[in-house]
């Protein structure tokens, strides 16, 4: 059976949510693996046109919340940048007019930035382990995520990855997902936007928006054990924990305002066999933002 053409938003800025897991049997991502996963996603976003919003490595498989831009009106002199960032300063390669524009397509591709991210660390993995043959998956996934709530709640769901699995109390102490990042390396290198899709809410500074996204993950996770309801506080149930797990901002393919989804969808509907119109589905749970599939939260 043919596969379904990756769903993309073309000639347009757009936010992904991105899985990709290892095939390797266990929780094969140890700490050196991570920093080195971070330290290279790092590294490609600066080559790439994309703005990282969120991430988190985990111990068989990592999350990525990314902006990507179409490189096609990017300027001579920023290609020449990212040129040598990607091959180095002392690298004696030439920049040559025929390369310029698959370099400007190239750099715009999350299919291209993944297939580096993935390639990359498989080769260092193998040397690392004496070992050769594939390490990823060979397909990783992606959702198309519009921005304001949709997207806050996406990197909150991604930064509460090591609370689900028991790792930390606190996303914060977890320093391979973008809040740890945040804190304990004061985001280090520029490499995450402080977006948190708050910009949209007229939050200014970055502290603030900080402060502001790092209470807005507390209240999603239940962290330390409460929540407000109400006016009165109350023990966080295992079944508000559980919702919080939701198969929404892995599989959906579309998430964001019925409006958002909508409009993807028709850029987007030529890749589905079915000739039944899709329409956007209301997630429980999430007020106001909406799914192109409907799909079980039991997982």
């Amino acid at each position: 059976m043919p596969r379904i053409a990756r769903l993309v938003v073309k000639e347009e800025k757009a936010v992904y949510h991105v899985m990709s897991r290892t095939t390797l049997d266990g929780y094969v991502l140890k700490d050196v693996e991570k920093d080195f996963l971070v330290q290279h996603i790092r590294k490609l976003a600066k080559v790439y046109f994309s703005e990282v919003l969120g991430f988190c490595i985990m111990g068989n498989h990592f999350h990525l919340l990314v902006r990507m831009e179409p490189g096609r009106d990017k300027p001579l002199s920023e290609i020449r940048k990212r040129f040598e960032i990607y091959y180095g300063k002392d690298d004696k390669r030439e920049l040559t007019e025929k390369l310029i524009p698959a370099l400007r397509e190239k750099w715009g591709s999350l299919s291209e930035f993944m297939k580096e991210i993935k390639q990359g660390f498989s080769r260092f993995y193998n040397r690392r382990h004496h070992r050769k043959g594939f390490f990823w998956s060979e397909r990783f996934k992606s959702v198309i995520v519009d921005n304001g709530e949709t997207l806050i709640n996406c990197l909150a769901y991604i930064d509460l990855n090591p609370i689900r699995a028991g790792i930390v109390k606190k996303p914060e102490e977890y320093r391979w997902c973008s809040l740890g990042y945040h804190v304990q390396t004061k985001n280090f290198g520029r490499f995450l936007s402080t977006d948190f899709g708050l910009r949209e809410f007229s939050l200014k500074g970055e502290k603030v928006r900080l402060a502001h996204y790092r209470r807005f993950v507390y209240e999603k996770g239940g962290i330390g054990g409460e929540h407000k309801t109400e006016g009165k506080y109350k023990e966080l149930s295992q079944v508000d924990r559980f919702r919080y797990r939701t198969r929404y901002f892995t599989d959906s393919g579309i998430i964001g305002t019925k409006e958002f989804v909508s409009k993807v969808y028709q850029g987007c509907k030529g890749h589905f066999s079915s000739k039944h119109e899709k329409r956007p589905k209301p997630i429980q749970g999430l007020s106001g933002i909406y799914s192109l599939k409907r799909l079980s939260e039991t997982i």
